[in-house]
């Protein structure tokens, strides 16, 4: 039986936020008034898709988006775990379930030869549009009132292992690294003998130690 390793992408694979980190690609690396504050609450991937029109407005080309996006950096020893993973696919299965978007993720994992690690990646769709900027989308809808409106980490994998065990694969164990409060949800359908692997001192952490 094979080992399921589960990882939220922006603070867990990489060091820093990807959606925050586009932002470097524009002239003076800052997004005008009046896109910060157009955020809500749980509308995170429809405040991206204004910060990427914005974004397009500026003429700023989808390839110096990329170009800015594979400089972000790797958490510490994620590389060395990701090649480690790719080195042992015979026993090991790898998925990332992430609130960014499926461009950004490519990018950034292709620039380090790590995308072999990665099984399959759950997250926003995103792609070039006909104007020639990069356009998000949502990644599904349900209705799960922890999470936020886009995406129920929960229900992901839930649905995955699913799917899996339709395939006749089940994991002898499953380990959940994250580090955000969407992260919660998901644990919650690990079993008794699974590990979550929060990062230390953020916000996953905080929640789990307020369960205990």
């Amino acid at each position: 039986m094979k080992t399921l390793m589960v990882f939220d992408f922006d603070h867990t694979v990489v060091d820093d936020n990807s959606d925050t980190w586009v932002v470097r690609c524009l002239p003076g690396q800052t997004l005008p008034d009046s896109i910060k504050n157009s955020y809500r609450k749980g509308h995170w991937t429809e405040f991206m898709g204004r910060v990427m029109n914005y974004i397009g407005d500026q003429e700023v080309s989808p390839d110096r988006v990329r170009s800015v996006m594979e400089t972000i950096p790797f958490t510490a020893g994620m590389t060395e775990l990701l090649t480690f993973i790719s080195q042992n696919k015979n026993t090991i299965d790898c998925i990332v379930i992430s609130d960014s978007n499926t461009m950004f993720i490519d990018w950034i994992l292709c620039a380090a030869g790590l995308q072999v690690a990665v099984d399959r990646v759950f997250t926003n769709p995103a792609k070039v549009n006909e104007l020639g900027y990069v356009e998000v989308q949502c990644y599904h809808s349900h209705e799960c009132d922890r999470c936020p409106v886009n995406l129920c980490k929960k229900k992901v994998l839930e649905l995955y292992l699913s799917e899996q065990s339709g395939g006749g694969v089940d994991y002898k164990r499953i380990f959940y690294v994250g580090d955000g409060g969407n992260d919660l949800c998901p644990t919650s359908c690990l079993r008794g003998h699974d590990v979550v692997m929060p990062r230390k001192g953020y916000t996953l952490e905080k929640l789990l130690a307020k369960l205990k």
